[in-house]
This record gives C-alpha cells, structure tokens and sequence, in this order.
C-alpha cells in the first residue's frame, strides 16, 4: 500500500516537471547603466566632501562596478556591497531592513546572520517599474557627517543618472 501511494506521488508530479519553463529571460542592468550610476553617487559624495566606496550589484547580486574613492576607509568597499546586497535581496532600502529588525527586537535575527547582510542605511534597490534590476550600495560617511543615511542619499543621486531610462524602459 504503502509503496503504491509513492508510485502514484511520482507519476501525478511528471506533469509539473514536464510544464517547467527551460529558457527565462530576465532584464538586466547594463555595464554602461552601472557605471553611470557608481560614477552619480561618488560625484555626489564628493560634492559633500566625503570619502566613500560604491558598489553596484546586478539583479543575482552580483558586483558589477566597484569603486572606492581616494582615501576611503578600507573596510568601507566590503560594506558598500553589503549594502547593495541587502537592498537588492530585500528589494527595499538596506535602511529600511535596519529599521524592521529593529522593531522586531531580536525576535526575527536569522535573515541578519546570513552572508553579505547588512542593517546599515546606504544601500538601494535600482527599478524600472516594478522590476529590480540590480542595487547600489555606499559607505564611507562618518556618523558625524550622516552616515548611512547621507550614503543613501548618495547612491540615489547615482540612480537619479539613469532614471529617464528606467522611466523609459518599464
């Protein structure tokens, strides 16, 4: 009986196996696009005076453009993909993950564990509608000149560079 109820498990799954999709086709944020936005967020810091790393991640969140300003801390270019990691995993702000595990007290600390996280502001998901295409991550600005939340403001000012042609592309 018992071996019965497997066989016939195995033969009702054969059709969900054979309906699986081969091929996907995924959009994909381009080397120049990535550049663009990496180059936005330094000049912007810059502007501000500060010293900071980008990095920009693509939709598997992988890096595909890093840079780290003269004078950056080093550990600034690790914590620059953290951040675009995280964003682009949650698909939300890195700041915004930070403020969720903070509300939930400890109570919810797993997905904080895992490699490349982070709760630290600075790092934002790139979109073209609804679709997450890649992040962008930045750190380097001292708590004394706004941190994480002056690194978001970086890596949007970077985003803003190309967002006639995400605008364009949904």
């Amino acid at each position: 009986m018992r071996t019965s109820r497997i066989a016939i498990l195995a033969i009702a799954a054969l059709p969900l196996q054979a309906a699986a999709q081969t091929l996907l086709t995924e959009s994909a944020l381009s080397t120049d696009a990535a550049i663009e936005v990496a180059r936005g967020a330094l000049a912007h810091c810059r502007k501000e005076g500060q010293k900071v790393s980008v990095t920009v991640v693509d939709h598997a969140g992988r890096a595909k453009v890093s840079l780290r300003d003269d004078g950056a801390a080093p550990h600034s270019a690790e914590h620059s993909f953290r951040k675009a990691y995280t964003a682009l995993s949650y698909k939300t702000t890195s700041a915004d993950v930070g403020k969720r595990a903070a509300e939930a007290k400890g109570a919810a600390i797993g997905p904080q564990l895992l490699p490349n996280m982070t709760t630290s502001a600075g790092g934002v998901p790139i979109k073209a509608g609804n679709v997450t295409l890649g992040a962008v991550g930045v750190s380097g600005t001292p708590g004394s000149a706004g941190g994480g939340e002056h690194d978001a403001k970086c890596a949007e000012a970077g985003i803003e560079r190309i967002a006639k042609d995400l605008a364009a592309a949904r």
